[in-house]
């Protein structure tokens, strides 16, 4: 089948998957670029931890990615969490500034940027408690319920250094705005979509 038609939502767990020994590898090797050349993935089935779960293979280099696959019981409905939201009417400069900051923004995919903040501090946490330093509680940051998204959004332009047109385009529709402020909605808890 081809891979795009998978919804992301099944998507679950990759695993390599190289041949076990000799006997197998020119038959992994067939299958592999088989896959490879009609450019789909196989489907098929594998047993872990006394489960059954379906796989999606993709030719990957010399061998194959494996990715688990969610059974539908296991992807929510999107209808349950995005049904209440209501439809805005976004005003153009609005919308426009902010599709400047993320034009400004833009970037590439670099995981080797990614960086766990959290597991960082509970590493450095751990190390002052075996010396026997002395740890802070961390201050307690103040939320405001009201926001002027039109500042907000300015202000995001002008940190980004790029954007002496944006900040004109801003200054002059944030005098035309209706809304100077606006409370922030409630917001549903994020939940995982599986």
């Amino acid at each position: 089948m081809p891979k795009e038609e998978i919804d992301e939502l099944y998507l679950n767990n990759p695993y390599y998957i190289a041949p076990d020994g000799e006997v197998g590898q020119q038959a992994f090797a067939v299958i592999r670029e088989a896959i490879r050349k009609e450019g789909m993935v196989a489907i098929g089935k594998v047993v872990f931890t006394s489960r059954e779960h379906i796989i999606a293979l993709e030719a990957r280099g010399n061998g194959l990615l494996g990715i688990t696959l969610r059974y539908p019981y296991e992807v929510r409905d999107e209808k349950d969490y995005f049904d209440d939201i209501p439809d805005e009417n976004i005003p153009k400069d609005m919308l426009d500034l902010a599709a400047h900051i993320v034009k400004t923004k833009e970037g590439h995919f670099d995981p080797s940027k990614f960086d766990d903040q959290y597991e960082d501090a509970l590493k450095d946490l751990l190390k002052k408690k075996q010396e026997g330093r002395p740890i802070e509680r961390p201050e307690r940051r103040e939320s405001t319920n009201v926001v002027n998204l039109m500042e907000a959004l300015r202000r995001s332009v002008e940190a980004s250094g790029k954007s002496s047109a944006g900040k004109e385009k801003a200054r002059s529709s944030a005098s035309r705005s209706t809304s100077e402020k606006a409370e922030q909605p409630k917001r549903k808890k994020a939940r995982r979509a599986s």
